[in-house]
């Protein structure tokens, strides 16, 4: 019959019930709606640990502002690796856009040049870097500083698709091998760099086929050391090769990989193929669909957990706002204790900033307050930060409190150990009770969140 002769032209597509049904696309309830526990987030940042970080300069000392859209920004999957491993097939075959106007494109060349963006939007539509950057709801504002010529390669697409209504994904330009960062005409590097901090999920994609690990790789393990727990490494295309071949490049990814990444826990790998057409006949299709699921299902368990990450991470971000507004305050008090009417307060100062521990700066912060030692910036850090910001600029902790606001350091140690564990506790209730524990949700001092690095 003359249907099978057309069938044998076109590859055959594979199901996708197996997509929409882990990552529950066909739901009709809406995902979660956290808009009231991200307005209470935003209020509890806004009025308790903002006006310290500001009163301190806490952005001087770590180049980190929070700004709102990072507050409400949706869960961000980062694909990295050599070119023409399939990343944007890969993102392509996620979201079901081969075949439309708005597939990425893909290619045995290297065809991503720009790191593209792929976001939720009412209609399919394409939006410039430089507009992106300009808008500040967006969390991609701090992009700026790359400059323009990174701004020309950057750009975003905006998808009405049902997963990106809870995650963004990000398509990377492929690592080249022997090319040079001033051929990009970027700092490619720092742009990654930038985009791995931010990163919920970072997928590392490899081709069996063409498995070489050379210097740019190894540059971008070096920026991924402390975010193992956020690294999923992507055997691709894995129905290219026979089974034994297979077992072969696995070995050997890992042999190569060992140097680079050396934690006790290996990074999960996952071995598939990821795009539309059919596995190869004789290979191992019941494997291949397995790993996409538990694939699948990391994505979502990233999704689902959204919320708890953001607030550990907003709290473990106000720890350091405290931690940095005591030393502060301790130099301060240091230096208004040394000086006297006839004394130099140039030399008084750059004392206490040479030999911090002459004066117990740093131990002091360690007996008078909860605060681990781990948790305490570099000594050296302050040198630098005092250079810009005279000591005189700033008023003492004690003096930070008003009538009507009350104090700042009182209202950051309650957000800190009351209002924030309380929101975590607050969306922990609709789902499951018993995961509230401490060691999970790290009510503790020191939060513990899998998906940041400390």
């Amino acid at each position: 019959p003359p249907e099978e002769v057309e069938d044998a032209s076109e590859p055959t597509k594979r199901d996708r019930s197996h997509l929409e049904s882990t990552l529950k696309l066909n739901e009709d309830k809406p995902a979660d709606d956290f808009s009231g526990v991200l307005q209470r987030l935003r209020k509890i940042y806004h009025s308790s640990i903002k006006p310290l970080e500001q009163s301190y300069r806490y952005n001087e000392l770590r180049q980190h502002e929070i700004t709102d859209g990072e507050i409400t920004s949706k869960p961000m999957v980062l694909f990295l690796g050599p070119w023409s491993v399939g990343k944007s097939s890969m993102i392509n075959y996620l979201l079901g856009l081969d075949d439309t106007p708005y597939q990425l494109y893909t290619g045995a060349e290297p065809t991503t040049s720009e790191f593209t963006v792929i976001m939720h939007g009412p209609k399919l539509k394409t939006i410039e870097g430089i507009v992106m950057a300009a808008d500040s709801a967006r969390s991609f504002s701090p992009l700026e500083k790359f400059g323009q010529n990174f701004l020309e390669k950057l750009i975003g697409i905006e998808v009405p698709h049902k997963l990106l209504e809870r995650v963004t994904f990000v398509d990377t330009p492929g690592i080249i091998e022997n090319r040079k960062q001033q051929e990009r005409g970027y700092p490619f590097n720092d742009v990654c760099q930038w985009f791995i901090d931010r990163a919920d999920l970072i997928f590392v994609v490899f081709d069996p086929t063409k498995l070489d690990v050379g210097l740019e790789l190894e540059m971008l393990f070096r920026q991924l050391k402390g975010r193992e727990s956020q690294i999923r490494i992507i055997l691709n295309k894995a129905d290219s090769l026979a089974t034994q071949e297979l077992m072969r490049v696995y070995g050997a990814l890992f042999w190569s990989l060992a140097p680079l990444i050396n934690v006790t826990e290996p990074p999960r790998v996952y071995v598939s193929s990821f795009w539309p057409q059919e596995y190869h006949p004789d290979t191992h299709k019941d494997l291949f669909l397995k790993e996409e699921i538990s694939l699948l299902e990391d994505l979502n368990q990233v999704i689902e957990n959204r919320m708890e990450n953001k607030i550990a991470f907003i709290r473990q971000h106000a720890i350091r706002v405290r931690i940095h507004a005591l030393l502060v305050d301790r130099y301060l008090q240091t230096y208004k204790d040394k000086m006297t009417f006839f004394s130099d307060g140039e030399l008084v100062f750059r004392d206490i900033v040479e030999d911090p521990d002459k004066f117990f700066i740093f131990k002091s912060i360690l007996a008078k307050t909860n605060v681990s030692k781990f948790d305490l910036p570099n000594r050296e850090a302050y040198k630098d930060f005092f250079g810009i910001n005279p000591i005189t600029s700033f008023k003492l902790l004690s003096q930070q409190c008003s009538y009507m606001g009350g104090c700042f350091l009182e209202k950051i140690e309650k957000a800190i150990t009351r209002e924030l564990p309380d929101l975590l506790g607050s969306i922990g209730l609709g789902k499951k009770p018993n995961i509230l524990s401490c060691d999970i949700t790290g009510c503790g001092e020191t939060p513990k969140n899998r998906y940041r690095k400390p």
